[in-house]
């Protein structure tokens, strides 16, 4: 199944299916009107998300008629007067994964001029570092910042995942860890400042559940970056390039660590934006994943203070 949230004027955020006509199907009950509210419900009685989406699918099925929306008509900038897609999850917690990939490892010790990222990269240890909360975080066509403090932030497209307590994978969604990387150049110790902040993290549009995905370890991923109508960059990935699998990121990440169901986690990035091209007010990033869909979000300056 392919899961997600939108809003509609007057009733607020709603839960729902999209089919493969691209149509958007309103399973939103009383007890359920979120995301994370399905998984917590699937996870308390023992089943599948999807059993519970299709039971409330049955459920509204009377009711479908004025329950149906196009995902292109909702696929539009936020505003509270029309429907639009929201965040696919509120997540209470974000993790992300770096160096999963040798081309990030290799760009990261070249800005910060040492062998630390190559290091990691072949070490037993993966890199996992604290990214963001539900607050930091941004849906489809919302804004994502540039710290007023960095002159070179970068997006990084990145497959992402959603655990329960447990730690099973829940579905797939496309993340966008941006990343300010003049700040962490300057020093690895910075790493936090360079990832966590307002709008550092962007996801979405959907979450597709482990039916919908062929092999999540070979999904093509695409970013692009638009300047004044312009494409001004364009590259690409593989999830195949990850050293790292899923099982052994989350056995280090849930080590003494109990997570929160709902908690995503951002796998790493293979696609590198050249030395000489980094975000600026105005862009529009542009993140397509197989299988999962194009995640679009508008660029913005943060103000001084």
């Amino acid at each position: 199944m392919r899961i997600l949230q939108f809003f509609l004027p007057g009733k607020g955020r709603r839960v729902g299916l999209l089919d493969a006509d691209e149509r958007i199907i309103d399973i939103t009950t009383d007890e359920i009107s979120s995301v994370l509210q399905l998984i917590l419900t699937a996870e308390r009685e023992r089943v599948s998300i999807n059993v519970i989406a299709a039971e409330l699918e049955e459920e509204v099925a009377a009711e479908r008629v004025g329950r149906e929306y196009s995902f292109a008509e909702l696929n539009v900038p936020p505003d509270e007067k029309t429907p639009h897609l929201l965040i696919p999850i509120e997540p209470p917690e974000v993790w992300g994964c770096g160096v999963t990939y040798l081309r990030s490892a290799k760009s990261r010790d070249r800005e910060t001029e040492t062998d630390l990222y190559t290091r990691a990269y072949n070490a037993e240890r993966p890199e996992i570092f604290f990214k963001a909360t539900a607050s930091r975080c941004v849906g489809p066509n919302e804004p994502i910042y540039i710290r007023s403090d960095s002159n070179d932030t970068v997006p990084e497209p990145e497959l992402a995942y959603v655990l329960d307590s447990r730690g099973r994978i829940i579905g797939f969604t496309i993340a966008n860890d941006v990343s300010a990387r003049d700040i962490e150049g300057e020093n690895p110790l910075y790493l936090p400042q360079a990832k966590i902040f307002k709008g550092c993290c962007a996801l979405g549009p959907i979450i597709a559940t482990p039916s919908e995905i062929t092999d999540p370890m070979d999904l093509n991923i695409r970013c692009r970056i638009i300047r004044d109508e312009e494409l001004i960059y364009e590259g690409e990935a593989n999830t195949s390039q990850m050293r790292r699998s899923f099982e052994e990121i989350n056995r280090f990440l849930m080590r003494d660590n109990p997570i929160p169901t709902g908690t995503v986690v951002l796998t790493g990035t293979g696609v590198v934006l050249p030395d000489d091209i980094s975000l600026e007010d105005g862009d529009i990033v542009e993140i397509e994943i197989d299988e999962i869909g194009v995640l679009s979000n508008p660029v913005r300056k943060l103000g001084e203070g």
